[in-house]
């Protein structure tokens, strides 16, 4: 678990702890207030059949009486445990902790203001990771809650492969909002950094898999039903751009680039920012990217590594031209 922290959750409600024997899945849901989109993530897990699997809910911060409707949707359970962290550790962090605390040879992350599409998904997402062997995570097909259209705010892939989104396809990434991971993949790669706390932890990891050999898939016929709620998510406004560029600028650092050959990386994100109403964001983000950076430790990606990146991310990206509009110029999702 990447640098992550000794602190021992607090048990609040359910089992003490994840069954003894082997079971295919723990589906690992944060939460922090938002009770009520929470609960129903919850029951969305605990309906899944046709697969063994624990539910795990983290909660980082909730109120007392949020908490205590989350306690409630656990309450006497054996197939599900609720723990309280000392504080908000982010998305990485909570993850990292909410998976030691399972050991399904599986881990589903289930965002806590979505639900799974039906009650099969949970048992096709441990079946399509049974199937190869090889593939570190599975990335699910993320549709808005309302009206089953595709949440384009939740698109993490190059913007060519939209059309794609009800096929299958091989990927640089997948999306937190809903996702499998193989648990073996995920201890050989070290699971996320907890430095990233949100935004990019998802590449991060994956880089990480596939220097170690593995693969990553996309699955358009997995779905997970997001209701994109503003409520304590970071606006474009607020911290949510910092992060953005300060992670993919430290990830990039992490593997070996220098500060001179970040600096056009660093250009597109100002003048994207500059022309989002958020450039004061970016630039705050460079000094803070290079004291993470700093402190890391560096790898270089193999040649494996970049081939597969390559062929599964950049190929599907464009001409220089076409990423400057698409990546450099375009409005923020959500803002225009």
């Amino acid at each position: 678990m990447t640098n992550s922290d000794r602190t021992t959750p607090r048990h609040i409600a359910g089992a003490a702890a994840a069954p003894a024997g082997a079971y295919d899945a723990d589906v690992v849901i944060l939460a922090l207030d938002r009770a009520q989109d929470t609960v129903a993530a919850i029951t969305s897990a605990l309906a899944q059949i046709g697969v063994t699997r624990h539910v795990i809910v983290v909660d980082q911060g909730s109120r007392p009486a949020n908490l205590a409707l989350l306690a409630a949707a656990v309450e006497g359970r054996s197939d599900a445990t609720l723990v309280q962290l000392d504080r908000n550790h982010g998305v990485a962090g909570g993850r990292n902790r909410g998976t030691g605390l399972g050991h399904g040879r599986v881990v589903v992350a289930l965002d806590n203001d979505a639900e799974f599409d039906e009650v099969h998904t949970l048992a096709r997402a441990v079946a399509a990771l049974d199937a190869d062997p090889g593939l570190a995570a599975v990335g699910f097909r993320i549709v808005r809650f309302a009206d089953g259209a595709d949440d384009l705010l939740s698109w993490g892939y190059p913007r060519s492969l939209l059309p794609r989104a009800a096929e299958t396809f091989e990927a640089a990434t997948f999306v937190g909002a809903g996702h499998a991971i193989r648990r073996r993949s995920w201890e050989e790669a070290g699971g996320y950094d907890d430095a990233l706390f949100f935004c990019w932890e998802e590449f991060d990891f994956c880089l990480r898999a596939i220097e170690h050999g593995w693969r990553v898939r996309y699955r358009g016929d997995i779905v997970v039903r997001h209701k994109v709620s503003g409520e304590q998510r970071f606006a474009w406004s607020g911290t949510r751009w910092f992060h953005f560029v300060r992670n993919r600028l430290y990830i990039e650092r992490k593997w070996g680039a220098s500060q001179l050959a970040l600096l056009p990386r660093f250009c597109g994100y100002l003048l994207r920012g500059v022309r989002n109403g958020v450039g004061w964001q970016t630039l705050r983000a460079w000094p803070a990217a290079m004291r993470l950076g700093g402190r890391a430790e560096r790898r270089v990606l193999s040649t494996a590594a970049r081939s597969y990146l390559d062929q599964h991310d950049m190929a599907h990206r464009g001409t220089l031209l076409a990423r400057l509009r698409r990546e450099v110029l375009a409005a923020l999702p959500g803002r225009g």
